[in-house]
């Protein structure tokens, strides 16, 4: 996913311990010769879920003490092309993690890259506590690809002092409610949201959303699949129109140039008064010292109830010469003993239906996102998981030159299909 920052890196350092099983906890009576297991994951730079990991490593090596790990961290554009060069060859790893959706994790899959690991969900019997919605990733192809990692969600963060300056007294319910609260915004003097151009996933987040707005959830999933004409279904249009309204009127100054972090800082000092991040950001805030009592959250008033959001899996490579071993990895990293360290330490939010959250262990914003995850209707995913490498590389192209001027929204959509067509 493309989408470093130091919240989605801590994330999934602390998400990739997430989901575990009670009948997991002991021995499986596997190989006891000593062997080691390359694993690559995205780099974390958070000090709780550094610790957590840490701490989840420990109990793994006394655990297994035949086995030696051995953890290579990536940045995700590297970890992205350090999998595509290597999978399939003696080069790639034994388990590497990604996310799950079609158009990250299975492009792996659809490559050969990953181990079909229908016997050990037997062996472990993973499936009986793992929620469907995770679950869904890993059966999409046939088979069973992968084990679930973590998901999350992502919302509307916005600052109350700003919201209180510019006169707004309720978070918005619509999306009508969302541009005049912008436009109040605008008028007291702040920025309304803040997001960097650099790495393209981050502004994605609005057009992504605004889609599912003018769209609905039916046109909207069937543009995604390409199952429906981006250049001839009217709410694409719509969309990007409004998205460049907000990009032009709405959106901080010199987005272009600025890193996600960046623009994220922004936000955490006051200087723009809202930003999409995901349900692991309030672990990033309280890092940054950021008070949390001046932060809202609220999901984009799509009016479909659905929740936006990504999955991510850990994945056994297909070349691995000690699956057995990768496998008992993986089963202790959804072990209750490696989420409880995460849930305790990191605030992960558990993918293991048998791990149960204290609400009253958590910060506001996480008790938020209880109820907002509990009450959604369905999950729609980051673009840049939906769709493949190739596809979402032009979606980005367009998304910027739709928001910086350079093409008209109305030739937006026809330029999409077109570039499908010919890349069919």
């Amino acid at each position: 996913m493309m989408r470093i920052k130091r919240a989605v890196a801590a994330l999934v350092a602390a998400g990739l311990m997430a989901g575990g099983l009670a009948a997991c906890s002991g021995s499986d009576g596997g190989d006891s010769s000593q062997v080691t297991l390359t694993y690559w994951k995205l780099t974390d730079t958070n000090p709780a879920t550094k610790k957590a990991w840490s701490e989840t490593m420990a109990g793994f090596e006394k655990k297994y003490p035949n086995i030696k790990l051995k953890v290579r961290d990536y940045s995700t554009d590297q970890l992205k092309q350090s999998l595509r060069t290597s999978l399939g060859s003696s080069a790639a790893p034994d388990v590497y993690w990604s996310w799950g959706g079609l158009g990250i994790g299975g492009e792996y899959v659809k490559a050969g890259g990953s181990l079909d690991l229908t016997k050990y969900y037997k062996k472990y019997g993973w499936e009986k506590e793992i929620p469907a919605s995770s679950m869904s990733t890993v059966k999409q192809y046939g088979g069973y690809n992968g084990v679930p990692s973590g998901y999350s969600g992502a919302g509307v963060y916005y600052r109350k002092d700003l919201f209180a300056k510019a006169g707004i007294t309720t978070e918005p319910k619509t999306y009508d409610e969302l541009v005049a609260d912008a436009q109040k915004l605008s008028d007291s003097g702040t920025t309304p949201i803040t997001f960097g151009g650099t790495v393209n996933w981050h502004l994605m987040r609005w057009l992504d959303n605004v889609l599912m707005t003018e769209c609905g959830s039916k046109t909207y999933n069937a543009l995604i699949s390409l199952k429906a004409d981006w250049g001839t279904t009217p709410c694409v249009t719509k969309a990007y129109d409004e998205f460049a309204m907000w990009s032009q009127k709405y959106l901080v100054k010199g987005w272009a140039s600025l890193s996600d972090s960046e623009a994220d800082n922004l936000f955490e000092t006051g200087k723009a008064a809202m930003v999409i991040e995901g349900s692991w950001y309030p672990t990033v805030l309280q890092g940054d010292k950021v008070d949390l009592s001046n932060v809202g959250l609220f999901l984009f008033p799509t009016g479909t109830g659905e929740l936006y959001g990504d999955t991510s899996n850990n994945y056994v490579t297909r070349t691995s010469k000690h699956p057995d071993q990768a496998a008992q990895f993986l089963d202790y990293l959804m072990s209750p003993e490696a989420q409880k360290i995460n849930l305790d330490v990191a605030g992960t939010r558990p993918v293991n239906t048998s791990v149960k959250i204290d609400p009253a262990k958590q910060d506001p914003l996480n008790q938020t996102w209880n109820g907002l995850i509990a009450d959604a209707k369905g999950l729609y995913e980051f673009n840049d998981q939906a769709l493949s490498l190739t596809d979402v590389t032009e979606y980005w192209r367009i998304q910027n030159a739709v928001a910086s001027g350079d093409i008209k929204p109305g030739d937006a959509g026809a330029q999409f299909q077109k570039f499908l067509k010919n890349n069919k």
